[in-house]
């Protein structure tokens, strides 16, 4: 079966095309993509997404499907990375202080927003501003704090109690910086993404997310 490959920055730049197109067995992964693209992707960290939808190396392909290889996201300052995610799945702490971990860093902080005092939250969002506006969050943050990494994802659909409906991870040299990037973040994560909540049935004006 054939499977395009979509590639952007350093990647279509290595590739000499923003597309490719590859042949592989019925039945194949995304793991299995990855495989034949090392000559391509060689120690980069990239995050994956299939027919736009975020993706793992576990994710069954199908032919004519569009699997992408994201690079990392300059945010600013020289060799940061950035990994933004909105998603219905449960949220891992574990997963986003790993994406972040550099060797540049001496520090690395996580933050946990989770539902409290009700059975369930319902979150909704207009996805793919509030990814751009999250970017642009992360970015400054970054620039200003010389952060090394920051990941982010953000849950929409019933989040339970006591589960994470966003997750933050930031690293830097310092603590101090780390502490002041993370939470700058989420101040304006608060303040400015359009991420919505429901509780007990009501839409909760002001603030998008709790």
């Amino acid at each position: 079966m054939q499977v395009r490959i979509r590639l952007f920055a350093m990647l279509r730049e290595r590739a000499g095309t923003d597309s490719l197109t590859l042949e592989l067995p019925d039945g194949a992964n995304v793991g299995d993509a990855l495989d034949e693209l090392r000559w391509l992707t060689g120690g980069l960290r990239t995050v994956l997404a299939v027919n736009r939808d975020y993706a793992s190396p576990e994710t069954r392909l199908r032919a004519d499907d569009e699997l992408a290889l994201i690079p990392p996201v300059s945010g600013g300052a020289a060799d940061s990375t950035l990994h933004v995610r909105i998603s219905s799945e449960p949220l891992s702490q574990d997963v986003l202080a790993a994406t972040v971990r550099d060797p540049r860093a001496g520090a690395i902080v996580t933050f946990l927003g989770v539902t409290r005092e009700v059975p369930a939250l319902e979150y909704e969002a207009y996805a793919e501003m509030a990814a751009a506006k999250i970017r642009e969050i992360a970015a400054a943050a970054t620039e200003r704090h010389g952060l090394c990494a920051v990941a982010i994802e953000h849950r929409i659909g019933t989040v339970p109690l006591s589960e994470p409906s966003v997750v933050i991870a930031v690293s830097a040299p310092h603590r101090a910086e780390a502490f002041a990037g993370a939470r700058e973040i989420i101040d304006k994560l608060k303040a400015e993404v359009p991420i919505w909540k429901r509780e007990e049935g009501e839409w909760v004006s002001g603030r998008p997310i709790r």
